[in-house]
């Protein structure tokens, strides 16, 4: 919780711990909850009174209430709990107070999808703008490890695979940032024996970004001497046809994932239970043979490092409150609770995802985050085989980590994987593969 309490108390185990004890909690109706009994004249005051620690421990325990009445679709008890909640939750509080705010927010907009016409009337200006988005991610880019990880893990193993070549063919999953390119053109300008012929092929369904993309590329290329093409493929990933990817013959292949793949979860959602669909394999399956077919390299991967994809809504309610609070937590360590940034961030990013992760159900329900083992058997029964990331590599991940004062980041090095942590608790896995 607040470490000005409880030093060696981590948030993330507080969650943890909170969490193990409610699995006996969930499996009863919500009115045998004691956290049901607190209410009357004095419950505002008393509220006030509790301690951060308390306050913390507090708040997850409604929270898990909250949840499996809405899951039980006891709305007298869920709006008991809501209400306790708007009391202890804050945007500028605490980190259990502020994730706190963002579970709340998905759990009612769970209840008021019951009825669209009320839920799209209450949230019909809460959409962020493409603006509000793009500057959380340059927010979460240049205060957290988390990106900057994922790009030079990227790059050092494109780097190590494309050794020699003399074409290298990168094809991007998600063209939607160029700063991660424009590092990996630095490198290749002062490879030994010259840069090769660098064609990047950027997929994406915006084509302002595409073009951005393209144009900032090509100007930092010309500037470092290297030959250099941008090929935009606006195109939606489940639906791309190699065709459009134009790889030529000679052309050493490489294709960067981040954070990419697990949308592609949602779409099998609409086939659920059709025979056809099953026996091929579904979406994911289906385009990670496409991108087999080119045979690439090197593919990396990066994605976060937790299961937000379970059948039951209690279930991903308690993996994303144990992912999320050792997330803000993190971010404590980095930005002051009162600064406009980590709002923008938390709010426009972070705050979405949980979002949907609780309020949405079958397509809509994008951010399906699953573990490393999960993909390392789509990616294997795709035809892929493990490419173990490199020394220099873990090497560069370690040097980024020590960048930041703070000692909560963690680095696990498994199997020829990387997954970042913090404290104990796994964000964000990288690993390599090569068909």
């Amino acid at each position: 919780m607040i470490r000005e309490d409880t030093p060696s108390l981590s948030l993330s185990s507080s969650v943890s711990a909170s969490t193990q004890s409610f699995s006996s909690l969930s499996n009863l109706p919500p009115h045998h909850s004691a956290l049901s009994s607190v209410n009357g004249p004095t419950q505002h005051l008393w509220l006030q009174e509790l301690r951060s620690e308390e306050r913390g421990l507090y708040l997850i325990q409604l929270l898990l209430s909250c949840a499996n009445a809405v899951a039980c679709n006891n709305m007298e008890y869920s709006n008991v709990f809501l209400e306790q909640l708007t009391l202890l939750a804050s945007l500028t509080g605490d980190p259990m107070q502020r994730v706190a705010t963002y579970f709340m927010e998905g759990l009612a907009a769970r209840i008021t999808k019951s009825w669209p016409g009320v839920y799209r009337a209450l949230n019909s200006t809460q959409l962020p703008s493409i603006v509000d988005m793009l500057s959380a991610r340059q927010v979460f880019f240049s205060v957290c490890p988390y990106l900057k990880f994922a790009f030079l893990t990227v790059n050092q193993a494109i780097l190590d695979a494309m050794e020699g070549e003399k074409v290298v063919h990168l094809i991007d999953l998600e063209a939607s940032d160029p700063v991660q390119w424009l590092a990996l053109l630095q490198a290749l300008s002062v490879r030994p024996g010259g840069p090769p012929h660098l064609r990047i092929t950027g997929v994406s369904e915006r084509r302002a970004v595409l073009e951005q993309t393209g144009q900032r590329l090509s100007i930092e290329a010309e500037k470092l001497d290297i030959p250099f093409q941008f090929h935009p493929v606006h195109a939606q990933l489940e639906n791309l046809d190699i065709e459009l990817l134009r790889v030529k013959t000679g052309e050493a292949v490489a294709i960067s994932s981040v954070m990419r793949l697990h949308p592609l979860l949602a779409k099998d959602s609409r086939f659920s239970g059709s025979a056809a669909h099953e026996a091929s394999g579904g979406a994911i399956d289906q385009v990670l043979r496409t991108l087999r077919c080119l045979s690439p390299k090197v593919m990396v991967v990066v994605e976060q490092e937790s299961s937000h994809n379970g059948p039951t809504l209690l279930e991903r309610f308690i993996e994303a409150l144990h992912y999320y609070c050792a997330m803000f937590d993190s971010l404590d360590s980095t930005l002051p609770q009162q600064c406009p940034e980590r709002v923008t961030l938390e709010k426009h990013l972070f705050g979405q995802e949980i979002k949907n992760i609780v309020a949405c159900e079958g397509v809509e329900r994008v951010e399906r985050h699953e573990k490393l083992e999960k993909w390392r058997k789509r990616m294997e029964n795709a035809g892929f085989q493990m490419l173990a990331l490199s020394q220099p590599t873990v090497l560069q991940a370690k040097r980024l980590l020590h960048c930041y004062a703070c000692d909560g980041y963690r680095l696990l090095e498994k199997d020829g994987c990387l997954t970042l942590c913090w404290q104990d608790t796994p964000l964000y896995s990288a690993s390599a593969w090569h068909a």
